[in-house]
């Protein structure tokens, strides 16, 4: 049986590097569902995972400007006293606690048999950037990459400009040789802004497959 062949389509051969978001791109980023596994009652549930996974730690979290104990601290002082090492541990576990979004690891792998080079640019905290190794699915996944851009270990989020001329500069990339696969419109646009293309992730791997390939037999 021939071995398969992935070809990249000609409307895109222009590009050389594809930059890939992490949360919902490639691995789902869902707090009620990081939650479930410690939590069996569905009020209590909800109420953790507003709180551990709520915006005002994880915007500073992706910037850089606090740490993993600074974070638990204020969840304890948060939640009643029974539910902190629960609220905690739900923290303490969410990168364990992951999941591929479907079909992406494929479409990975085989992006890796072209000559198209990979990278990754997240929104991220410290801790996943120093951790993350410890997931054998998310290690093998990161394997494929060329190098990678953590918003927390460089102070720069997305959708700011900055952030994108950061990975252009480090890996010495083109920006009109690069698209940026992301679920975020605003991310999309920031990236635009320094000529970089970019596909809005909808959650559909055959979607983008069928964008970026034509399939051989």
């Amino acid at each position: 049986m021939k071995k398969k062949e992935y070809k990249v389509k000609e409307s895109i051969q222009v590009i050389k590097n594809y930059i890939f978001d992490f949360g919902n791109v490639l691995a789902e980023f869902y707090p009620d569902r990081l939650t479930a596994p410690f939590v069996s009652d569905e009020e209590t549930r909800d109420y953790i995972s507003n709180v551990v996974f709520d915006r005002a730690y994880w915007d500073k979290l992706d910037m850089g400007t606090i740490t993993d104990d600074e974070v638990k601290n204020d969840i304890r002082r948060r939640v009643p006293e029974n539910l902190g090492d629960i609220a905690c541990k739900v923290y303490d576990n969410w990168i364990n606690t992951l999941t591929p979004v479907e079909n992406m690891q494929q479409l990975i792998f085989d992006i890796r048999k072209t000559d198209k080079k990979l990278f990754l640019l997240s929104n991220i905290s410290i801790g996943f950037a120093d951790s993350y190794g410890d997931v054998g699915w998310i290690k093998e996944l990161f394997d494929c990459f060329e190098g990678m851009v953590f918003s927390g270990v460089i102070g720069k989020v997305k959708p700011d400009g900055d952030i994108f001329e950061y990975l252009l500069d480090r890996f010495g990339l083109k920006a009109e040789e690069c698209l940026f696969i992301d679920d975020n419109e605003k991310n999309i646009l920031g990236a635009k802004a320094v000529g970089i293309e970019g596909y809005l992730f909808d959650g559909d791997a055959k979607k983008l497959r069928d964008f970026l390939f034509v399939e051989g037999l």
